[in-house]
């Protein structure tokens, strides 16, 4: 593994790991309250949009940092509108 190569897991580490942190938070707490769906929609898009550019299609590093991290992304967006609504009840 060259260095490039390696560099390229550390987004992969980081990036599922801080959307980890904010989804334990919001499945602990059961509140939306501080998080933005939309910033958060906008990270998945930016994510997918990335890894469609870079065409690293097979590339680890690219699935786990850009494609699970938006899935992970999403996942906060359903829980933010899950709790919303039912803060309004």
């Amino acid at each position: 593994m060259n260095l490039i190569e390696f560099i390229g897991y550390i987004p992969a580490i980081i990036f599922p790991t801080a959307t980890i942190i904010q989804l334990f938070h919001l499945l602990k707490t059961k509140t939306s309250e501080g998080v933005s769906a939309i910033a958060w929609g906008a990270f998945a898009l930016g994510n997918v949009c990335l890894y469609i550019y870079t065409e690293k299609y097979s590339e680890l590093q690219s699935i786990i940092g850009l494609l699970v991290t938006s899935v992970l992304q999403l996942i906060i967006i359903v829980l933010v509108f899950k709790y919303r609504k039912k803060g309004l009840v």
